[in-house]
């Protein structure tokens, strides 16, 4: 005999926090489980290529920076290549490639060294310019939200990026552009993300 499911209610959402950094980040949390911690060095000490550093906040809609964000990168190497076993090439020694982060619990900010990443070749869109792709989850954020950072200094390969190029309006394709600076002989790039309003940052439904 089948039974009717009809009286069961939807389980209400969740947002992410507070105890995401617990589980995810507990370094960072103040419990030392972990050996190494997952990624505040995504690229190793002998990956190939320009040594940088990637800096930003996430602003919420008033323009203040939400501080319990938890966020994620991934990156190919200065070659273009993943470390995946499944990218059809190979990285250098202890290149991850991938690293999780968390916000300043004071100011909000977050940051990660790694390399500047080469162009990506992909079999189904063709050439993609030099990018790191970003998810972060935080409270008050319900489902975690995928978007890209791209590097002003690529103008060429950005143009014929065929991700960026299905983005119509100018400005919007400007919100996944991080900025280069140097400060204190380091190349740094600054990426601020948006979640509303004006110049509201590009996300993808992944």
């Amino acid at each position: 005999m089948r039974q009717t499911l009809d009286y069961l209610k939807e389980t209400p959402s969740q947002t992410a926090g507070p105890y995401v950094h617990i589980g995810l980040a507990p370094g960072a949390a103040g419990f030392e489980i972990y050996k190494n911690e997952l990624g505040w060095d995504i690229a190793g000490p002998h990956a190939a290529g320009e040594r940088i550093r990637i800096e930003g906040s996430v602003i919420d809609g008033m323009g203040s920076p939400i501080k319990d964000v938890l966020l994620e990168a991934w990156q190919a190497n200065a070659a273009g290549t993943y470390a995946h076993p499944e990218a059809g090439g190979t990285v250098e020694d202890g290149f991850r490639g991938w690293g999780r982060v968390i916000t300043d619990f004071e100011t909000g900010e977050w940051g990660f060294d790694t390399i500047k990443p080469g162009s990506v070749t992909d079999g189904t869109v063709g050439v993609m310019a030099p990018h790191i792709s970003l998810w972060f989850v935080a409270r008050g954020v319900n489902i975690g939200l995928h978007t890209r950072l791209y590097f002003d200094d690529e103008q060429d390969a950005n143009a014929g990026d065929p991700i960026l190029n299905l983005i119509e309006w100018e400005k919007r394709r400007k919100t996944l552009i991080a900025q280069r600076t140097e400060r204190d002989g380091k190349t740094v790039y600054r990426f601020d993300i948006k979640l509303q309003g004006e110049d509201e940052t590009v996300f993808f439904d992944i």
